[in-house]
């Protein structure tokens, strides 16, 4: 049985818990595990820019002994020269594990349907399952246990939010979404909204911010989207800046997937300040992706 790390919906509790408890262990020593994937190889293939995702599996991977080719999709000729399917299959005969960044989801689902080696979702336009396992780890790290507390995101609707969604459902913490009405609206019609028994939306900042243990927020234009300056107007009153961030919690943090673009979604004051963890939320995007490849290679 091939397993792949499509969405966080498709792994047990118990499964995403041991990814995380043995992330902690690859933390505290990695000399330790420096041999854990020797003779291993991972493949990445990027169709969309990367930095953080593209240096951690990259460096995670080498750091404990394993074998690194990143594919570039318009050389190999994918889908183009010869079917997606016949290159998996040569692929499958030269690495153990395929790292994916695409734009089309209902694609990495087919490739995981064909069973031919285990295929990881380095970010798809529906969801971001690598940062937001990264990002409960990074939370307990900080904030102890994540269940029950309180997580605000603010901003735009998009693929990391629906992970951080998925992730609230299994580890039972309070998903607060303040975003504009209309972004709500067209957003719902993505999700099972009416199941979700942790997550409610918000339109009014005030309501919710003061008793936060985390915010979190992202670019208002994804990547790929066009510049659309009727929704940065939606979004203007949504800026994380020092005013809301005073409100939470002391204990508050402040979180951001990257790239961010400063003074646009946050302030400068804000991700540089004393309330933000985002460069120990990036580097920890190492230790859980190297976790996620030893659960998948069996290791």
């Amino acid at each position: 049985m091939i397993n792949h790390f499509l969405d966080l919906g498709n792994l047990s509790k118990i499964h995403l818990r041991s990814i995380l408890n043995f992330a902690k262990k690859l933390k505290k020593n990695q000399n330790k595990y420096s041999n854990q994937f020797q003779n291993k190889s991972l493949g990445l293939l990027f169709e969309k820019q990367s930095t953080r995702t593209r240096l951690s599996f990259s460096i995670g991977f080498q750091n404990l002994g394993g074998n690194l080719i990143e594919l570039d999709h318009n050389q190999i000729g994918f889908g183009t020269r010869e079917s997606v399917e016949d290159i998996l299959k040569v692929l499958s005969q030269y690495i153990d594990v395929l790292m994916i960044r695409n734009n089309n989801h209902k694609q990495l689902i087919h490739f995981s349907s064909l069973n031919l080696l285990p295929i990881i979702n380095g970010l798809s336009n529906f969801s971001h399952p690598c940062q937001i396992l990264s990002d409960i780890f990074t939370i307990e790290e900080l904030l102890g246990k994540i269940k029950n507390k309180n997580i605000s995101w603010i901003g735009d609707c998009n693929n990391v939010l629906r992970s951080l969604i998925e992730a609230s459902e299994i580890f039972e913490f309070n998903l607060n979404i303040i975003s504009p009405k209309i972004l709500c609206l067209n957003f719902k019609k993505t999700i099972d909204y009416k199941k979700l028994k942790y997550v409610k939306f918000f339109q009014d900042i005030d309501r919710v911010i003061e008793n936060t243990d985390c915010v979190m927020t992202d670019t208002w234009i994804s990547m790929g989207e066009n510049n659309n300056k009727k929704k940065k107007n939606l979004l203007k009153n949504y800026q994380v800046n020092d005013i809301m961030m005073k409100k939470t919690k002391d204990s508050a943090i402040f979180m951001h997937c990257l790239p961010a673009h400063r003074n646009e979604e946050v302030t400068d004051t804000v991700i540089d300040g004393t309330k933000s963890v985002v460069w120990q939320q990036a580097k920890n995007r190492i230790y859980v992706q190297q976790s996620i490849l030893n659960y998948l290679l069996k290791c």
